[in-house]
């Protein structure tokens, strides 16, 4: 394994961040940590990279214990925080030979991997602005760029895409997936259930500082495929639509927590023609009807009880 994690603990006066989380990272997997703001996502991976020292457990990276010796695998792993860290007075070269230069990397290489990084982030023509000029979407890939800047086989990156615009977002999971595939181990933390699903092959979902399910996407997806999922758009509220449907169509669970939305879930293929019918002749207009499989989104919810949308709000008030 790369990343061994056992028992690992940390707690803030009487608050528990993080109760007793194990797990493993194989070398070149790509990881993910998946769960809401306070799951404690971020407090482990601080405590995975040193930067804050655990209550109790243990860490092993590529066969250190960094529990001993927090420095030992400084130089195989990359950081990048969920906040910047970089220097807003520097410019994104300089601050790029900067950090090339505290992994002691002699000056003619660390000057050529700041041009090639800033030209693979699309950051060149920004290369003698200083940071505090950038942009949102430009501060987080120059602090991604310093984060692997010294090209380290195992990388850590926290909420890597969260508050940028959506161009910048899938230019960098576009890159995190190369890097995945050229051999990068990584282990990320995200809000965003889509991209763990699109990204990672193992995903843990943490709630309330624990890991309440672990396994790989296609795993935790599989039983969901067993069952038959459709949804239908009304185009007003309608209070009777759900037990109408219900009691038209047995043995169809029916979901109308959404308004002006029927999520309708069975053992068998719906039969999503015959509802619409049966709704218009009811005088309930339908806007839309289709099939949808089922994502990690569904089991998320599922295991964890925490609605996806909430999620999804979290990541918005922190963009």
């Amino acid at each position: 394994m790369t990343i061994e994690v056992r028992d690992l603990a940390k707690a803030f006066g009487d608050v528990r961040a993080v109760a007793g989380v194990s797990f493993d990272v194989d070398r070149g997997e790509l990881f993910g940590l998946l769960g809401p703001n306070g799951a404690g996502k971020t407090t482990t991976i601080r405590m995975l990279t040193g930067l804050a020292r655990p209550d109790r457990g243990s860490i092993h990276i590529s066969g250190v214990d960094c529990t001993r010796d927090v420095r030992a695998a400084q130089h195989v792993i990359g950081v990048v925080p969920d906040e910047s860290n970089l220097y807003p007075e520097l410019t994104g070269y300089e601050n790029l030979t900067f950090c090339a230069s505290l992994y002691g990397i002699r000056k003619q290489v660390r000057e050529e991997r700041a041009r090639l990084l800033l030209e693979e982030f699309g950051l060149s023509e920004a290369a003698s602005r200083r940071f505090s000029e950038y942009s949102k979407g430009m501060k987080r890939k120059l602090t991604i760029a310093a984060g692997i800047v010294h090209r380290p086989p195992i990388l850590f990156l926290d909420e890597p895409t969260t508050g940028i615009d959506v161009a910048s977002a899938r230019h960098i999971r576009h890159l995190i997936r190369q890097w995945n595939e050229e051999g990068t181990t990584i282990l990320l933390t995200t809000h965003y259930i889509e991209e763990a699903e699109r990204l990672c092959r193992r995903i843990a979902f943490m709630a309330e500082g624990r890991i309440v399910r672990m396994d790989r996407v296609a795993n935790l997806v599989q039983p969901l495929h067993e069952l038959h999922r459709a949804q239908i758009e009304l185009s007003s509220t309608a209070s009777q639509a759900a037990p109408a449907v219900a009691a038209a169509f047995p043995g169809y669970r029916i979901d109308d927590s959404v308004p002006r939305q029927l999520r309708i879930e069975a053992k068998a293929p719906v039969a999503v023609g015959s509802i619409v019918r049966f709704l218009e002749e009811a005088g309930i207009e339908v806007v839309e009807a289709r099939r949808i499989r089922p994502s990690l989104e569904d089991v998320f919810v599922e295991v964890t009880g925490i609605e996806a949308n909430m999620m999804r709000r979290e990541k918005e008030r922190r963009g």
